[in-house]
């Protein structure tokens, strides 16, 4: 049961660049892909404290990758680092004191790739780490790098579409290497589409690519050149069957309550979310929706009751094809308030038995016993 504490510290001391003087040390490869962070391995086997020592880095004997010397490096003043891993480079302030000189590159370039060393000049027995890194490119948008014959970001757009189906075109110009290209949809899986159109320009190519799609959604255009590898992409959303139209809004009559609005869509799916908006975007309270499928294509109403004059918006939403649609109108709101009205009645009903009343004053001059005239 004992062992088992040994065994784990052995393993620790080889699991990174641990040295001591003798015939040289040892090569360590580390492979990273571009982008990720390197830490790179150094510490004294004897785990003596380091925070009043000199250590110093290196790539290929050159370059200065990071230096420090009793609390003094290159993040706090010290001057002499590379420009390549300016502000990109670290060191373990907290290790120090275990005699752990490790360094982090941070976001790594594929330049960065190389043979690193770990020096401590001023032990009295000298001793040096070394480590090959190698950075792994992947495929990304080179453009702000200058790379000559890079492609830039397709041109994408639809040329014709119909209810059913729309043909979408992408074109790359004055690409070197030859660019592949690709149409693919929202899930990142490739569309079928025509044979390129292809133009070789003494080494630099216009390529064209079409394809035709039936379905609502986000469609991208992506153009890889691996030699260089460079990739860049443009997005097109597209919408075809189901994706709700413009819905019609209509005034329906006006009571002495307000207005009643309409708004109604037709043919959609998937089923569209109807709000109706004021000019500020804030909801209008609405009855229930009128609902009605006809097999997953839906037809919906939706009326509200508003009393104020304003712009009223219906929105139709589908969040799943992320479209939305909207239709708005001007509304004139002109209503009495219902006391008002009672009263007018009331008043024109007094005036009214008043004028009767003087009128048959007037005319009765003489009345027999029963009220008629004589």
């Amino acid at each position: 049961m004992e062992l088992l504490p040994v065994v784990c510290l052995c393993l620790l001391t080889w699991s990174g660049t641990t040295f001591a003087a003798g015939n040289g040390p040892d090569v360590i490869k580390m492979v990273v892909k571009e982008g990720d962070d390197a830490i790179l391995s150094c510490s004294l086997s004897t785990r003596e404290n380091i925070v009043q020592k000199l250590f110093d880095w290196k790539r290929d004997g050159q370059k200065e990758v990071f230096l420090y010397d009793a609390g003094v490096h290159y993040n706090n003043g010290r001057t002499g680092q590379d420009e390549q891993f300016r502000g990109r480079v670290s060191h373990f302030p907290d290790q120090l004191q275990f005699g752990n000189a490790s360094i982090v590159i941070r976001n790594t370039k594929v330049t960065d790739s190389g043979n690193y060393t770990c020096d401590f000049p001023r032990l009295q027995r000298k001793r040096r780490g070394l480590i090959e890194l190698v950075v792994d490119p992947v495929l990304k948008d080179r453009t702000e790098e200058n790379i000559p014959g890079a492609a830039s970001k397709p041109s994408v757009t639809i040329l014709e579409q119909t209810k059913d189906w729309s043909l979408l075109q992408c074109e790359v110009q004055g690409a070197s290497p030859k660019p592949q290209l690709q149409w693919q949809d929202s899930g990142g899986n490739m569309v079928p589409a025509k044979d390129p159109q292809v133009t070789d320009r003494g080494g630099s190519y216009d390529i064209i690519l079409q394809t035709t799609v039936t379905k609502t959604d986000h469609y991208r255009c992506v153009a890889t050149q691996e030699e260089i590898n460079h990739q860049v992409h443009a997005e097109i959303h597209v919408y075809n069957n189901g994706a709700a139209p413009k819905p019609s809004v209509t005034i329906l009559e006006q009571t002495h309550d307000g207005v009643l609005l309409q708004c109604e869509v037709q043919g959609a799916s998937p089923k569209p979310q109807l709000q109706w908006q004021d000019s500020g975007g804030n909801m209008v309270p609405a009855k229930d929706p009128q609902v009605t499928d006809r097999g997953g294509s839906y037809d919906i109403i939706l009326q509200t009751t508003v009393t104020k004059t304003d712009h009223y918006r219906c929105v139709a939403t589908q969040e799943e094809i992320n479209h939305q649609v909207y239709a708005e109108t001007l509304v004139n709101v002109t209503v009495f308030p219902t006391g008002w009205v009672v009263g007018a009645v009331i008043g024109t009903l007094f005036v009214v038995g008043v004028v009767l009343a003087v009128l048959g004053a007037r005319g009765c001059i003489r009345c027999n016993g029963r009220g008629s005239v004589v």
